[in-house]
């Protein structure tokens, strides 16, 4: 991709994430194109559909997580590792449920589910495993615990603290403590 159209996909990128948690689903696409200082040519040619720009969205918010999580992998101990990334995970939950549930009602509609969410989707889950196991391994994780139960469970919370953020870190402290070991439960 040239230098503009990919600072252009990258504004369209951010005004997106912005309108879709301001607005929901329904955000004009038009205001997203001026708001991200580009045509509603260049957000079609981008994106054709509103699904291709949501998924796109929620693929830029799992690539990111994907990255810290192999970061973690590499620089931090096992369990501290998988601590960090259930917050990461929590805190980027929270910050677009809204974009979440509108990629989840895109998943359940008849429409073909793009091709890099599918990719991107499985790359997190990938990292997920290799965290959970890798913190299992050396004993700081509970052995019967598996990497979907504890996305599940994070999620749930950041749909439980939507309207009360400050709920978040006690579920958090909670959820922590049935999964980490007690060695590596946070004070």
């Amino acid at each position: 991709m040239r230098a503009d159209a990919r600072r252009n996909y990258e504004a369209l990128i951010a005004a997106a994430r912005e309108l879709f948690v301001e607005l929901g689903n329904d955000a004009p696409l038009d205001e997203i194109a001026r708001r991200a200082g580009v045509g509603a040519g260049t957000l079609y040619r981008h994106f054709p559909t509103r699904a291709d720009l949501l998924a796109a969205v929620y693929v830029a918010d799992l690539e990111e997580l994907s990255e810290e999580g192999k970061r973690l992998i590499a620089t931090e101990p096992p369990g501290a590792a998988l601590d960090a990334f259930i917050r990461a995970y929590l805190r980027m939950s929270m910050r677009n449920s809204a974009i979440k549930r509108a990629v989840q009602a895109l998943l359940s509609d008849t429409a073909p589910v793009p091709a890099a969410l599918t990719t991107c989707r499985g790359t997190v889950h990938a990292v997920w495993a290799e965290m959970l196991e890798r913190a299992q391994q050396t004993g700081e994780a509970r052995p019967e615990i598996e990497p979907g139960t504890i996305m599940r469970m994070v999620y749930g919370i950041a749909m439980a603290a939507q309207d009360n953020p400050s709920m978040a870190p006690a579920m958090l402290d909670v959820l922590l403590a049935g999964v980490l070991t007690e060695a590596k439960q946070p004070a």
